[in-house]
C-alpha cells in the first residue's frame, strides 16, 4: 500500500496527463451534456457559453489536482456562473443546470479512472488514488453546484420584474402549446392575433453597449418606421436578446430584408433575424420558428463580419439553418464535397464566391463576371479552377456547400486535412 506522499504524486501525473488532452476532455463533457439533457443545444449562443463553462469547470479540476488547493480557496470561473444566470433568464429548468455538472462529472470521473489504469499500479494503490481523485473532483462539484444554484436562483428572481413587465411567461407558453389559446395574451397584451405578423429577434453585436431597454426601443422604432399597424409585441429572453412581432393587420401586408434593412440604423450595434410574415396564431408561431432559424444561422459563428439583417427567405437560410445544428457534420460534409476550397485564406474565398456567382447567375460567365466587376475570362479560369479542385461532382452538393460556407463562414471553413 502506498502512502500519503506517493498518493498525492501520482494525482499530479494524473492532472499533468489530462492538461494535455484538456481539449478533448472539455468537448467530451460538453457533448455529452449536450446529448442526455434536452433543450440546452436550441441556441448557438448558449452551447458556446456552456462550452466556456465546461472549460473552465475542468481547468480548475485540473489545478485543484495539480497543486493541492483547497476548496475554501477557490473562485468559481466567471463563465460558469455566466451561463448559469443565462439559463435563468431563459427559463431553463434549475434542475438542467443541477444535471449538467453530474453529466460532466460523470464524464471526466472516467477519463480519470482510465488515465489511473495507464499507470500500472496494483489493485489496492489504484483504489487509494481513485479515492483520492474522486474525494477531491466530487467535493468540487458539490461547491459548484451550489455556488452556481445560487446564482441562478438570484437571477431568476430578478429576472422575473422584467418578464412580468413583457410578458414573457405568457408568449411562452402560446409558442410551446399544442393547442394554442390565443385568449390570455391577447387580454395581458392587448395585441391582437387574428392579423398577419412578422417575427423578429434583436441581439447585440456589441455586448457592452446595449442593453435590454435599447434593443426594446430599437424594435419599437422599427415599428414605428415600417408603419406596422400598431405597437408591437416585444419581450426580453435574456440579456442580450430581445423577440418582438410586428403588427401588419388584415390586408395581407408584406415585409422583406431590405425593408428592414433601411429602417435600422446602420451605425448601431443591434442585428436582427427575421421570419416570413405570416396570419393567425399559427402564423404568430411559424413566423417566430423562422426567425430562430435565421438567428440559428446569423449566430453560429459571431465573431464573423456579418450582414445586420438575416432573413428566414435569404438564399440558402431555411437549408442551412437545418444544417447548422450539427456543425460537426457539417463541416465535415462541405470538406468532402469542396476539398481545398473550403479552406481558409483569400485564395479559397475568391474561387468560392466565383464559383456561387456563377452558379447564381444561370451559369452565364458574363452575368457573374459582371456582378463581381471582373474580365469574362477571369471567371471563366476561376470557375474551371473551382470546379476541378472541388472533389464532388454533383451541382447541387457543391452550390449547397458553397451557400454554408457563405453564411456560416468559420464555423465551417478551415483546414482541410482529415
Amino acid at each position: 500500500m502506498i502512502d500519503d506522499a506517493e498518493v498525492t504524486a501520482r494525482t499530479h501525473v494524473i492532472a499533468r496527463r489530462l492538461r494535455e488532452d484538456e481539449g478533448a476532455a472539455t468537448a467530451a463533457v460538453t457533448d455529452e451534456i449536450l446529448a442526455r439533457i434536452r433543450g440546452l443545444d436550441e441556441d448557438p449562443v448558449l452551447v458556446d457559453m456552456l462550452d466556456a463553462s465546461v472549460h473552465g469547470n475542468v481547468t480548475t479540476i485540473i489545478h485543484m489536482l495539480a497543486n493541492d488547493i483547497a476548496i475554501d480557496r477557490l473562485q468559481p470561473t466567471t463563465a460558469a456562473v455566466e451561463y448559469a444566470r443565462r439559463l435563468a433568464q431563459r427559463d431553463v429548468p434549475a434542475n438542467s443546470l443541477v444535471r449538467a455538472y453530474h453529466v460532466g462529472q460523470s464524464v471526466l470521473l472516467r477519463d480519470v479512472y482510465a488515465k489511473v489504469d495507464e499507470l500500472a499500479l496494483s489493485t489496492t494503490d489504484s483504489m487509494q488514488v481513485v479515492r483520492h481523485v474522486t474525494d477531491i473532483v466530487y467535493e468540487y462539484i458539490d461547491w459548484i453546484t451550489k455556488y452556481v444554484f445560487e446564482a441562478y436562483e438570484d437571477e431568476r428572481r430578478r429576472w422575473m420584474g422584467v418578464e412580468s413587465n413583457v410578458l414573457t411567461s405568457t408568449i411562452h407558453a402560446l409558442l410551446a402549446s399544442s393547442t394554442p389559446d390565443p385568449t390570455h395574451l391577447e387580454r395581458e397584451s392587448r395585441y391582437r392575433l387574428d392579423q398577419r405578423h412578422c417575427a423578429l429577434i434583436l441581439w447585440s453585436s456589441d455586448e457592452d453597449e446595449v442593453t435590454v431597454r435599447e434593443l426594446d426601443r430599437t424594435a419599437r422604432a422599427l415599428a414605428v418606421r415600417l408603419r406596422s399597424d400598431g405597437e408591437p409585441l416585444v419581450t426580453a429572453i435574456d440579456r442580450q436578446t430581445v423577440w418582438a412581432w410586428l403588427p401588419l393587420g388584415r390586408r395581407g401586408r408584406q415585409l422583406d430584408g431590405p425593408d428592414l434593412e433601411s429602417a435600422l440604423d446602420p451605425a448601431g450595434h443591434v442585428r436582427v433575424a427575421h421570419g416570413t410574415p405570416a396570419d393567425g396564431v399559427d402564423g404568430f408561431r411559424r413566423s417566430h420558428q423562422q426567425a430562430q432559424a435565421a438567428f440559428t444561422v446569423a449566430t453560429v459563428s459571431p465573431d464573423r463580419r456579418a450582414r445586420h439583417v438575416v432573413g428566414y427567405r435569404d438564399r440558402g437560410v431555411g437549408l442551412v439553418a437545418l444544417l447548422a445544428r450539427d456543425v460537426d457534420s457539417t463541416r465535415a460534409w462541405v470538406r468532402d464535397v469542396l476539398g481545398s476550397l473550403a479552406a481558409d485564406g483569400d485564395a479559397a474565398a475568391i474561387l468560392r464566391d466565383t464559383l456561387g456567382a456563377y452558379f447564381a447567375t444561370g451559369d452565364s460567365h458574363l452575368r457573374a463576371a459582371q456582378r463581381l466587376n471582373v474580365h469574362r475570362n477571369t471567371v471563366k479560369y476561376r470557375v474551371t479552377k473551382a470546379l476541378a479542385d472541388a472533389p464532388a461532382s454533383d451541382r447541387l452538393d457543391i452550390a449547397t456547400a458553397l451557400a454554408v460556407c457563405d453564411l456560416l463562414g468559420p464555423a465551417v471553413i478551415g483546414d482541410t486535412a482529415p
